[in-house]
């Protein structure tokens, strides 16, 4: 029987692992990226190719442009933070790479789209263990947007189907979804964390994203197979 799923995916490693393990549940995934105004393209290449690599159902690219608002080190003309180590990042709040409100405006999307092809299922790579100190990576957050979007929706007012809101993620270290993913057969040579990428696409090697993932493979034990621009 079909089962329909919503999949955020951004071309990273955590979604992409999450794409997996929708999969690996038995889900028909419908995938969903966003064209937001990202100061590179790389990342929404690598999703087109993790959504074929991986086989969804649909692969939708929405446009919505979060550069007439700014704030980010992501959608304005503000440097990427670079670090030698981990260390330098970890307990300095939410860092200027911060995207102001992007996951419930992204959520609010899935929701849309799990709506029109009539899907329960939301499912998304947030995580609270090893991440940047994103207020919107939560665990209260995520049950916060799941009990509003049975408030906000025609399936959950008419009580024809409940939205759960999936973060399978959420409550492991990098090193475990790489674990994980590695489980599942995820190929990581096709994915993108890195914020600040060069022309080739080889990561930067000193942002926050890239210095978690990288963390995350080393502890897994397992050689990162993404091209580094320090390498």
């Amino acid at each position: 029987m079909d089962h329909p799923a919503i999949v955020l995916l951004s071309g990273g490693l955590d979604s992409t692992t999450v794409l997996a393990i929708a999969k690996d549940q038995g889900c028909t995934p419908y995938a969903l990226s966003f064209r937001y105004g990202q100061r590179h393209s790389i990342e929404l290449e690598a999703a087109q190719r993790v959504a074929q690599a991986l086989g969804v159902a649909r692969h939708v690219i929405a446009d919505i442009d979060l550069r007439v608002f700014g704030g980010s080190a992501l959608t304005a003309d503000i440097e990427v933070p670079k670090h030698e180590a981990l260390a330098d990042v970890e307990g300095t709040g939410v860092p200027i790479t911060y995207v102001p409100a992007r996951n419930t405006i992204f959520l609010s999307f899935a929701l849309a789209f799990a709506e029109t092809v009539g899907a329960s299922d939301i499912f998304t790579g947030v995580t609270a263990v090893d991440y940047s100190g994103y207020p919107d990576c939560r665990p209260e957050y995520m049950d916060a947007f799941a009990t509003m979007a049975n408030l906000a929706t025609k399936a959950g007012v008419e009580g024809t189907s409940k939205i759960k809101l999936h973060s399978p993620l959420i409550a492991l270290s990098k090193a475990d979804i790489i674990r994980e993913g590695l489980r599942l057969g995820v190929d990581y040579s096709l994915t993108s964390s890195c914020y600040d990428p060069d022309e080739q696409g080889r990561a930067c090697g000193q942002c926050d994203t890239c210095l978690l993932r990288l963390k995350g493979f080393a502890e897994a034990g397992v050689k990162d197979p993404i091209q580094y621009q320090n390498a």
